[in-house]
Protein backbone atom coordinates (compact mmCIF):
# COMPACT_ATOMS: atom_id res chain seq x y z
CA UNK A 1 0.00 0.00 0.00
CA UNK A 2 1.36 3.42 -0.91
CA UNK A 3 1.94 5.99 1.81
CA UNK A 4 -0.69 8.70 2.37
CA UNK A 5 -0.18 11.87 0.38
CA UNK A 6 -1.57 15.37 0.76
CA UNK A 7 -1.26 18.68 -0.99
CA UNK A 8 -1.28 19.92 -4.54
CA UNK A 9 0.36 17.82 -7.22
CA UNK A 10 1.93 20.86 -8.90
CA UNK A 11 5.70 20.59 -8.67
CA UNK A 12 7.57 23.73 -7.73
CA UNK A 13 10.06 24.78 -10.41
CA UNK A 14 13.76 24.81 -9.67
CA UNK A 15 15.46 28.18 -10.04
CA UNK A 16 18.03 28.61 -12.77
CA UNK A 17 21.70 28.90 -11.83
CA UNK A 18 21.86 32.61 -12.64
CA UNK A 19 18.75 33.22 -10.53
CA UNK A 20 20.30 31.39 -7.60
CA UNK A 21 23.51 33.33 -8.15
CA UNK A 22 21.63 36.61 -7.67
CA UNK A 23 20.47 35.58 -4.20
CA UNK A 24 22.24 36.58 -1.03
CA UNK A 25 24.87 33.82 -0.47
CA UNK A 26 23.39 32.91 2.91
CA UNK A 27 20.02 32.27 1.25
CA UNK A 28 21.50 30.23 -1.58
CA UNK A 29 23.25 28.00 0.97
CA UNK A 30 20.47 25.53 1.74
CA UNK A 31 21.92 24.21 5.02
CA UNK A 32 22.38 26.34 8.13
CA UNK A 33 23.16 25.10 11.62
CA UNK A 34 20.84 26.67 14.17
CA UNK A 35 20.45 25.98 17.87
CA UNK A 36 17.36 23.85 17.35
CA UNK A 37 18.93 21.83 14.56
CA UNK A 38 20.61 21.53 11.20
CA UNK A 39 18.26 23.59 9.06
CA UNK A 40 17.42 22.54 5.48
CA UNK A 41 16.00 25.37 3.33
CA UNK A 42 15.79 24.21 -0.27
CA UNK A 43 12.63 26.25 -0.98
CA UNK A 44 12.51 30.06 -0.81
CA UNK A 45 9.67 32.52 -1.23
CA UNK A 46 6.59 33.14 0.91
CA UNK A 47 3.36 35.13 0.42
CA UNK A 48 2.42 35.49 4.09
CA UNK A 49 4.08 38.92 4.61
CA UNK A 50 4.62 38.89 8.39
CA UNK A 51 6.38 42.19 9.02
CA UNK A 52 8.89 40.78 11.51
CA UNK A 53 9.90 37.82 9.31
CA UNK A 54 13.56 36.77 9.30
CA UNK A 55 13.39 36.85 5.49
CA UNK A 56 14.31 40.52 5.83
CA UNK A 57 17.76 39.34 6.87
CA UNK A 58 18.17 37.51 3.55
CA UNK A 59 16.93 40.35 1.31
CA UNK A 60 14.13 38.20 -0.11
CA UNK A 61 11.04 39.51 1.65
CA UNK A 62 9.63 40.57 -1.72
CA UNK A 63 9.96 37.02 -3.09
CA UNK A 64 6.35 35.93 -2.67
CA UNK A 65 6.20 32.86 -4.92
CA UNK A 66 7.95 29.74 -3.55
CA UNK A 67 10.70 28.24 -5.72
CA UNK A 68 13.11 25.36 -5.18
CA UNK A 69 16.86 25.81 -5.21
CA UNK A 70 17.32 22.11 -5.99
CA UNK A 71 15.37 18.88 -6.18
CA UNK A 72 14.03 17.27 -3.01
CA UNK A 73 16.36 14.33 -3.58
CA UNK A 74 19.41 16.55 -3.84
CA UNK A 75 18.36 18.44 -0.72
CA UNK A 76 18.25 15.18 1.24
CA UNK A 77 21.62 14.11 -0.13
CA UNK A 78 23.20 17.40 0.92
CA UNK A 79 21.67 17.19 4.38
CA UNK A 80 22.74 13.64 5.24
CA UNK A 81 26.13 14.22 3.63
CA UNK A 82 26.79 17.42 5.56
CA UNK A 83 29.91 17.45 7.73
CA UNK A 84 27.85 18.32 10.81
CA UNK A 85 25.12 15.70 10.29
CA UNK A 86 25.08 12.75 12.69
CA UNK A 87 22.56 9.98 11.96
CA UNK A 88 20.01 9.54 14.78
CA UNK A 89 21.52 12.42 16.76
CA UNK A 90 21.58 15.77 14.96
CA UNK A 91 18.22 17.56 15.25
CA UNK A 92 16.85 18.71 11.88
CA UNK A 93 14.68 21.67 10.92
CA UNK A 94 12.86 21.96 7.60
CA UNK A 95 12.14 25.31 5.91
CA UNK A 96 12.28 27.57 8.94
CA UNK A 97 13.71 30.73 7.38
CA UNK A 98 12.36 31.39 3.87
CA UNK A 99 8.85 29.95 3.46
CA UNK A 100 6.06 28.22 5.35
CA UNK A 101 6.32 24.43 5.00
CA UNK A 102 2.54 23.90 5.01
CA UNK A 103 1.72 26.18 2.08
CA UNK A 104 -0.24 24.06 -0.45
CA UNK A 105 2.51 24.24 -3.10
CA UNK A 106 5.28 23.58 -0.56
CA UNK A 107 4.01 20.76 1.65
CA UNK A 108 4.19 17.97 -1.00
CA UNK A 109 7.93 18.63 -1.18
CA UNK A 110 8.17 18.65 2.62
CA UNK A 111 6.37 15.32 2.77
CA UNK A 112 8.67 13.95 0.06
CA UNK A 113 11.77 14.92 2.03
CA UNK A 114 10.31 13.48 5.23
CA UNK A 115 9.56 10.23 3.42
CA UNK A 116 13.13 9.97 2.12
CA UNK A 117 14.59 10.62 5.57
CA UNK A 118 12.21 8.16 7.20
CA UNK A 119 12.92 5.50 4.58
CA UNK A 120 16.61 5.72 5.52
CA UNK A 121 15.65 4.55 9.00
CA UNK A 122 16.78 7.81 10.60
CA UNK A 123 15.43 8.55 14.07
CA UNK A 124 16.62 12.15 14.30
CA UNK A 125 14.37 14.84 15.73
CA UNK A 126 12.75 16.77 12.87
CA UNK A 127 11.12 20.14 13.59
CA UNK A 128 8.61 21.79 11.24
CA UNK A 129 7.31 25.30 12.06
CA UNK A 130 4.10 26.59 10.49
CA UNK A 131 1.37 29.16 10.94
CA UNK A 132 -0.68 27.95 7.98
CA UNK A 133 -3.54 25.51 7.47
CA UNK A 134 -3.15 21.87 8.45
CA UNK A 135 -5.94 19.46 7.54
CA UNK A 136 -6.73 15.96 8.85
CA UNK A 137 -5.34 14.44 5.63
CA UNK A 138 -2.02 16.20 6.35
CA UNK A 139 -2.03 14.64 9.80
CA UNK A 140 -2.44 11.21 8.19
CA UNK A 141 0.74 11.81 6.22
CA UNK A 142 2.60 13.03 9.30
CA UNK A 143 1.50 9.96 11.22
CA UNK A 144 2.82 7.68 8.48
CA UNK A 145 6.49 8.29 9.28
CA UNK A 146 7.63 5.49 11.55
CA UNK A 147 11.25 6.34 12.39
CA UNK A 148 11.66 10.11 12.61
CA UNK A 149 10.86 11.89 15.85
CA UNK A 150 8.67 14.51 14.23
CA UNK A 151 7.38 17.69 15.88
CA UNK A 152 5.07 20.28 14.32
CA UNK A 153 5.43 23.66 16.00
CA UNK A 154 2.48 25.95 15.31
CA UNK A 155 3.34 29.65 15.47
CA UNK A 156 0.57 31.67 17.10
CA UNK A 157 0.88 35.28 18.23
CA UNK A 158 -2.65 36.75 18.22
CA UNK A 159 -1.21 39.99 16.80
CA UNK A 160 -4.23 41.86 15.45
CA UNK A 161 -2.48 44.56 13.40
CA UNK A 162 -2.68 43.33 9.77
CA UNK A 163 0.19 45.60 8.77
CA UNK A 164 2.46 43.64 11.12
CA UNK A 165 0.88 40.22 10.75
CA UNK A 166 -1.68 39.87 7.94
CA UNK A 167 -2.24 36.17 8.63
CA UNK A 168 -5.24 35.60 10.89
CA UNK A 169 -4.08 33.83 14.05
CA UNK A 170 -7.30 31.81 13.99
CA UNK A 171 -5.73 29.80 11.15
CA UNK A 172 -2.87 28.72 13.40
CA UNK A 173 -5.25 28.02 16.28
CA UNK A 174 -7.37 25.74 14.10
CA UNK A 175 -4.28 23.95 12.79
CA UNK A 176 -3.01 23.39 16.33
CA UNK A 177 -6.29 21.80 17.40
CA UNK A 178 -6.39 19.62 14.29
CA UNK A 179 -2.80 18.47 14.76
CA UNK A 180 -3.29 17.66 18.44
CA UNK A 181 -6.55 15.81 17.83
CA UNK A 182 -4.99 13.54 15.20
CA UNK A 183 -1.50 13.12 16.68
CA UNK A 184 -0.28 9.55 16.89
CA UNK A 185 3.36 9.29 15.89
CA UNK A 186 4.21 13.00 15.74
CA UNK A 187 3.96 15.64 18.48
CA UNK A 188 2.54 19.18 18.41
CA UNK A 189 3.94 22.26 20.15
CA UNK A 190 2.24 25.63 20.57
CA UNK A 191 4.91 28.10 19.49
CA UNK A 192 3.65 31.26 21.20
CA UNK A 193 5.67 33.98 19.53
CA UNK A 194 6.66 36.69 19.14
CA UNK A 195 5.40 38.16 22.40
CA UNK A 196 5.77 41.95 22.28
CA UNK A 197 4.74 44.08 25.29
CA UNK A 198 1.81 46.34 24.48
CA UNK A 199 1.08 44.54 21.21
CA UNK A 200 -0.07 41.03 22.12
CA UNK A 201 0.50 40.48 25.83
CA UNK A 202 -2.86 41.64 27.19
CA UNK A 203 -4.81 39.53 29.66
CA UNK A 204 -6.99 38.44 26.74
CA UNK A 205 -3.96 37.39 24.68
CA UNK A 206 -2.49 35.40 27.54
CA UNK A 207 -5.82 33.75 28.35
CA UNK A 208 -6.14 32.69 24.71
CA UNK A 209 -2.65 31.20 24.73
CA UNK A 210 -3.41 29.36 27.94
CA UNK A 211 -6.53 27.85 26.37
CA UNK A 212 -4.63 26.85 23.24
CA UNK A 213 -1.93 25.22 25.35
CA UNK A 214 -4.48 22.55 26.23
CA UNK A 215 -4.35 21.48 22.58
CA UNK A 216 -0.61 20.85 22.43
CA UNK A 217 1.91 18.44 23.94
CA UNK A 218 3.98 21.44 25.07
CA UNK A 219 4.01 25.24 24.83
CA UNK A 220 7.10 27.34 24.09
CA UNK A 221 6.94 31.12 24.52
CA UNK A 222 9.52 33.55 23.23
CA UNK A 223 10.11 37.11 22.12
CA UNK A 224 10.94 39.02 18.96
CA UNK A 225 13.98 38.99 16.74
CA UNK A 226 14.35 42.72 16.05
CA UNK A 227 17.38 43.19 13.84
CA UNK A 228 18.41 46.29 11.89
CA UNK A 229 16.88 44.96 8.67
CA UNK A 230 13.52 44.39 10.35
CA UNK A 231 13.62 47.81 12.02
CA UNK A 232 14.27 49.37 8.61
CA UNK A 233 11.18 47.65 7.22
CA UNK A 234 9.08 48.89 10.14
CA UNK A 235 10.33 52.45 9.60
CA UNK A 236 9.76 52.37 5.84
CA UNK A 237 6.17 51.19 6.33
CA UNK A 238 5.33 53.48 9.26
CA UNK A 239 4.80 50.55 11.61
CA UNK A 240 4.93 51.18 15.36
CA UNK A 241 8.41 50.42 16.60
CA UNK A 242 8.25 47.65 19.22
CA UNK A 243 11.57 48.67 20.78
CA UNK A 244 13.89 51.66 20.70
CA UNK A 245 16.88 49.49 19.85
CA UNK A 246 17.70 46.35 17.91
CA UNK A 247 19.51 43.30 19.24
CA UNK A 248 21.39 40.20 18.08
CA UNK A 249 19.30 37.93 20.28
CA UNK A 250 15.55 37.67 20.80
CA UNK A 251 14.03 40.41 22.93
CA UNK A 252 11.87 39.16 25.77
CA UNK A 253 11.65 41.79 28.53
CA UNK A 254 11.59 40.60 32.11
CA UNK A 255 8.17 42.12 32.79
CA UNK A 256 6.67 40.29 29.80
CA UNK A 257 8.08 36.97 30.91
CA UNK A 258 6.78 37.48 34.42
CA UNK A 259 3.26 38.25 33.13
CA UNK A 260 3.28 34.95 31.27
CA UNK A 261 4.57 32.98 34.24
CA UNK A 262 2.08 34.56 36.61
CA UNK A 263 -0.81 33.72 34.29
CA UNK A 264 0.21 30.09 33.77
CA UNK A 265 1.20 29.28 37.35
CA UNK A 266 -1.22 27.15 39.35
CA UNK A 267 -0.17 25.94 42.80
CA UNK A 268 3.53 26.04 41.97
CA UNK A 269 3.16 24.36 38.57
CA UNK A 270 3.30 25.90 35.11
CA UNK A 271 2.19 22.81 33.20
CA UNK A 272 4.06 22.02 30.00
CA UNK A 273 5.35 25.59 29.53
CA UNK A 274 8.94 26.10 28.38
CA UNK A 275 11.28 28.95 27.56
CA UNK A 276 13.34 27.02 25.02
CA UNK A 277 12.28 25.23 21.85
CA UNK A 278 14.31 22.09 22.45
CA UNK A 279 12.94 21.83 25.99
CA UNK A 280 9.38 21.80 24.68
CA UNK A 281 10.21 19.34 21.90
CA UNK A 282 12.00 17.01 24.30
CA UNK A 283 9.10 17.06 26.77
CA UNK A 284 6.61 16.37 23.99
CA UNK A 285 8.55 13.21 23.09
CA UNK A 286 9.19 12.16 26.69
CA UNK A 287 12.95 12.67 26.39
CA UNK A 288 15.72 14.73 27.94
CA UNK A 289 16.56 18.06 26.29
CA UNK A 290 19.07 17.52 23.50
CA UNK A 291 20.53 21.02 24.00
CA UNK A 292 21.70 20.31 27.55
CA UNK A 293 19.82 23.24 29.07
CA UNK A 294 19.82 21.48 32.43
CA UNK A 295 23.24 23.06 32.96
CA UNK A 296 21.55 26.47 33.03
CA UNK A 297 19.66 25.46 36.12
CA UNK A 298 17.49 28.58 36.45
CA UNK A 299 15.90 27.68 33.12
CA UNK A 300 14.36 24.62 34.79
CA UNK A 301 12.43 26.46 37.49
CA UNK A 302 9.15 26.24 35.56
CA UNK A 303 9.65 22.74 34.11
CA UNK A 304 7.56 19.78 35.27
CA UNK A 305 9.46 17.79 37.93
CA UNK A 306 9.38 14.64 35.82
CA UNK A 307 11.02 16.53 32.94
CA UNK A 308 13.72 17.92 35.20
CA UNK A 309 14.43 14.37 36.39
CA UNK A 310 14.82 13.14 32.80
CA UNK A 311 17.20 15.95 31.92
CA UNK A 312 19.21 15.52 35.13
CA UNK A 313 19.64 11.79 34.46
CA UNK A 314 20.87 12.40 30.91
CA UNK A 315 23.06 15.42 31.68
CA UNK A 316 26.73 14.47 31.93
CA UNK A 317 29.60 16.91 32.18
CA UNK A 318 31.94 15.99 29.30
CA UNK A 319 35.60 15.20 29.73
CA UNK A 320 37.72 18.28 29.12
CA UNK A 321 40.29 16.41 27.04
CA UNK A 322 37.57 15.16 24.67
CA UNK A 323 36.07 18.62 24.37
CA UNK A 324 39.47 20.20 23.67
CA UNK A 325 40.24 17.64 20.99
CA UNK A 326 36.94 18.20 19.16
CA UNK A 327 36.92 21.97 19.62
CA UNK A 328 40.49 22.36 18.36
CA UNK A 329 39.59 20.22 15.37
CA UNK A 330 36.82 22.69 14.58
CA UNK A 331 39.17 25.68 14.87
CA UNK A 332 38.75 26.85 18.46
CA UNK A 333 41.36 29.32 19.66
CA UNK A 334 42.26 30.43 23.16
CA UNK A 335 41.42 28.63 26.39
CA UNK A 336 38.64 26.02 26.46
CA UNK A 337 36.63 25.53 29.63
CA UNK A 338 34.06 23.03 30.81
CA UNK A 339 32.25 24.40 33.84
CA UNK A 340 29.06 23.34 35.60
CA UNK A 341 26.90 25.27 33.15
CA UNK A 342 28.50 25.03 29.73
CA UNK A 343 31.45 24.44 27.48
CA UNK A 344 33.07 27.84 26.89
CA UNK A 345 35.14 28.39 23.74
CA UNK A 346 36.72 31.14 21.67
CA UNK A 347 37.05 31.50 17.94
CA UNK A 348 34.10 29.31 16.94
CA UNK A 349 31.06 30.59 15.07
CA UNK A 350 27.57 29.30 15.86
CA UNK A 351 27.55 26.17 13.62
CA UNK A 352 30.58 24.45 15.21
CA UNK A 353 29.37 25.47 18.66
CA UNK A 354 26.01 23.83 17.99
CA UNK A 355 27.80 20.78 16.63
CA UNK A 356 29.65 20.46 19.94
CA UNK A 357 26.48 21.19 21.92
CA UNK A 358 24.43 18.49 20.23
CA UNK A 359 27.31 16.05 20.27
CA UNK A 360 27.92 16.34 23.99
CA UNK A 361 24.35 17.18 25.04
CA UNK A 362 25.88 20.08 26.94
CA UNK A 363 25.56 23.82 26.40
CA UNK A 364 28.39 25.44 24.40
CA UNK A 365 28.90 29.19 24.69
CA UNK A 366 31.15 31.78 23.09
CA UNK A 367 33.23 33.51 25.76
CA UNK A 368 32.71 36.83 23.97
CA UNK A 369 28.89 36.46 24.00
CA UNK A 370 28.06 35.19 27.49
CA UNK A 371 24.63 33.93 28.54
CA UNK A 372 23.87 35.98 31.62
CA UNK A 373 22.08 34.64 34.67
CA UNK A 374 18.27 34.52 34.32
CA UNK A 375 18.25 36.20 30.90
CA UNK A 376 18.36 32.78 29.25
CA UNK A 377 20.36 33.80 26.19
CA UNK A 378 18.08 36.72 25.40
CA UNK A 379 18.87 40.33 24.55
CA UNK A 380 19.51 42.76 27.43
CA UNK A 381 16.57 44.95 26.38
CA UNK A 382 13.98 45.13 29.14
CA UNK A 383 16.12 43.73 31.96
CA UNK A 384 16.85 45.70 35.12
CA UNK A 385 20.55 44.98 35.37
CA UNK A 386 23.33 44.46 32.87
CA UNK A 387 23.61 40.78 33.72
CA UNK A 388 19.86 40.21 33.86
CA UNK A 389 20.00 39.62 37.59
CA UNK A 390 18.25 41.98 39.98
CA UNK A 391 19.72 40.16 42.94
CA UNK A 392 23.30 39.49 43.94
Amino acid sequence: MSAPTSGTRRVLPIMLADQIGSLKPELADVIEYRKSGLSLNWIVGCPLDCGYCVRHLFDNFEMKVPRRLMSDEEAVRQLVGHAYFRPHKTPIQLLNRATDPMLPVVKPHVFNVLRQLDDRGLTNHVLIITRWRVAPEDCAVLNSFTNLRLTILVTHSNIQDPAIEPVDSNIAAASLRTLYEHAERYRTVLYWRPIVPGLNDSDTDITRARELSQHAHATVFTGLFFRNEIAAYYEAHDLPMPYEETARRKIMPEVAEQRVLDAFERDGSWGALFRKTSCGVAHAHGEADYNGHYGIRELCDICPPEQVAKCQAAWLKPDLANVVQEARGLGATGPIEVNDRAIVVEGLDEPPRYYLQHGFGFQCHDRAKPHHHRRHGRAPVGWKAENGNTGT
